[in-house]
């Protein structure tokens, strides 16, 4: 399993060994030890669930209340996306920042997020579906999301789709003015969640 820390901190990507033989492929996306030796906690799971998007399709920016947050692990298991995190933690040296990882079936990658961070994904073909792996149960009260085209946050949309969005995405406000709102979670609460040095 290959790790490499994202552009934002607490975003990871994972690359794990792909087995491959006559029969196809095996791969563990999600193993305690890699992961919990590159992040330096295990995932605590709450939740499994899976989304399948047509072509164009943008999820997110999506976003929880910290405490107690969700962090999320997310793969691609049919057709393929592209994942963007971008970092909502007011206070964070990164903050406002975001990065993104092409993820499919084929190389099996999973991007890993911790809680305070936004997630999104734009599906690059009919019938993509993303697995996530969830620290906590969908809370809806407790639920948030930014504009995913807000020009100050500048996502790397592909100009070639025509984007399929949900009102509630595409109503959502831009990070502004969600900051001045008070409706970011703080970088020292979500910190303090994984007490580790930076």
């Amino acid at each position: 399993m290959k790790v490499r820390e994202l552009a934002v901190s607490g975003a990871y990507e994972f690359s794990p060994d792909v087995h491959r033989d006559e029969r196809g492929a095996f791969v563990a996306h999600y193993t305690e030890a890699a992961f919990a030796a590159a992040v330096g906690h295990p995932l605590r799971l709450g939740q499994n669930h899976h989304s399948v998007s047509r072509r164009g399709t943008v999820r997110g920016v999506h976003y929880a209340d910290v405490p107690p947050g969700q962090a999320k692990m997310v793969t691609c298991t049919s057709g393929e996306l592209l994942d963007v995190v971008v970092d909502l933690r007011v206070g964070s040296p990164t903050f406002g920042h975001w990065d993104s990882v092409r993820l499919d079936p084929v190389s099996y990658r999973a991007v890993y997020l911790e809680e305070g961070l936004g997630h999104a994904f734009i599906a690059l073909r009919d019938d993509t579906v993303a697995a996530y792996l969830n620290s906590a149960e969908y809370n809806p009260g407790a639920e948030h999301e930014i504009n995913p085209f807000d020009p100050a946050l500048g996502l790397p949309w592909p100009t070639d789709l025509e984007y399929l969005v949900s009102r509630r995405d595409r109503d959502a406000p831009g990070l502004a003015e969600a900051e001045r709102a008070g409706l970011l979670p703080s970088y020292e609460v979500c910190r303090a969640l994984h007490p580790r040095c930076d």
